[in-house]
């Protein structure tokens, strides 16, 4: 389609003078020029060379815990594979919900992209009444990218040295044996609640603002347990700091082949797993969706990245944006299920 002014031009009934016809050659080179301007930005999803600027990589929890990890790992390779600048940005709030509604409102240019994790996605939307965001309205889902079990965890000064102990600790405590977690709704909370719904026992909730200082403070011992993710977890059950004692895996953890599953442990039936992995805002140009989600693809295909996952007890997870989208609607109603059953609200 040529541009009003051109279409005037030839519209005119008029003869072209030897003189003018110079004029006539650099007419039609702005309009092929124009023409091939408009094609290439059609076909970088409406951003031309996308990417041209740096990407904002934002996420709902602190520096130091599992998301944060798993983010700064895809987030450095994905720099690397775009030639731009992936810029993690942590805002720990309401378990993601605050990063969340920040991006679902930004704009659909495929630079503003969240970390999306389990409790995020698909467990605020039962725990919180009104939250700023529709997990399945207001977000383009790109890659899926890990999936990773919870360790439960105890400080050495604990007297448990089992899962059984835990429960008969708690049982004997009467309510008042407190666990830590990375906020209301996060991983390590449901998967505490998702504990003591099936072991028939109550626990303190004690929140914080992220994985990372939630761990620091059981380490140090002011909070006796948590069920910690394996990949936050891992530097200081290894120096002795936190004592494991079950993992919430169907199966064992490669990481941890000594530590029992809480089900074989004396829960029979628990399991739970997390996942993480990368949506924008509704709308995004589906070029630039399968621009990433095939380099997202590639990142997490590298056997040194798997590798690298797999000794944080994680294991590479990828799913394109359609299949993601499906896995996301089936586990909203698998955890609404469970928030249901336990009773866990965060308003």
């Amino acid at each position: 389609m040529l541009p009003d002014f051109i279409q005037r031009f030839y519209q005119r009934p008029k003869c072209l003078t030897s003189g003018e016809m110079p004029w006539l050659g650099v007419l039609w080179l702005a309009a092929a020029l124009l023409a091939s301007q408009q094609t290439a930005f059609a076909q970088s999803g409406g951003t031309p060379g996308y990417p041209v600027k740096p990407l904002r990589f934002m996420l709902g929890f602190a520096p130091g815990g599992a998301s944060d990890i798993v983010a700064r790992i895809v987030g450095g390779r994905l720099s690397e594979a775009l030639s731009q600048p992936v810029v993690i940005d942590n805002r720990p709030a309401a378990s993601g919900s605050a990063a969340a509604g920040l991006i679902a409102r930004s704009p659909a240019d495929g630079y503003s992209m969240l970390l999306a994790a389990t409790s995020t996605m698909a467990v605020n939307p039962s725990m919180y009444r009104n939250l700023p965001y529709d997990s399945l309205k207001d977000f383009t889902y790109v890659a899926n990218f890990v999936s990773m079990p919870n360790v439960l965890v105890v400080h050495p000064s604990v007297a448990a040295k089992s899962v059984l102990d835990v429960i008969a600790l708690a049982k004997a405590e009467g309510g008042r044996l407190s666990y830590a977690s990375a906020g209301i709704g996060s991983a390590n909370h449901f998967t505490a609640e998702m504990f003591g719904h099936l072991a028939k026992i109550k626990m303190t909730h004690i929140p914080y603002k992220g994985g990372g200082p939630a761990l620091i403070d059981v380490a140090g011992g002011q909070v006796p347990v948590m069920f910690a993710t394996i990949v936050s977890g891992i530097p200081y059950m290894k120096s002795g700091r936190l004592r494991p004692l079950g993992v919430t895996s169907a199966e064992r953890s490669p990481s941890l082949p000594d530590v029992p599953t809480i089900a074989e442990a004396g829960v029979p039936g628990y399991e739970s797993t997390i996942w993480y992995g990368m949506v924008m805002p509704a709308g995004v140009p589906k070029p630039v969706v399968s621009r990433l989600s095939g380099e997202v693809e590639k990142i997490l295909s590298a056997q040194e990245v798997k590798d690298r996952f797999n000794t944080l007890g994680a294991n590479t997870f990828f799913m394109t944006s359609d299949r993601f989208t499906t896995y996301v609607r089936a586990e909203i109603k698998k955890w609404r299920a469970v928030v249901e059953a336990t009773g866990m609200r965060a308003d």
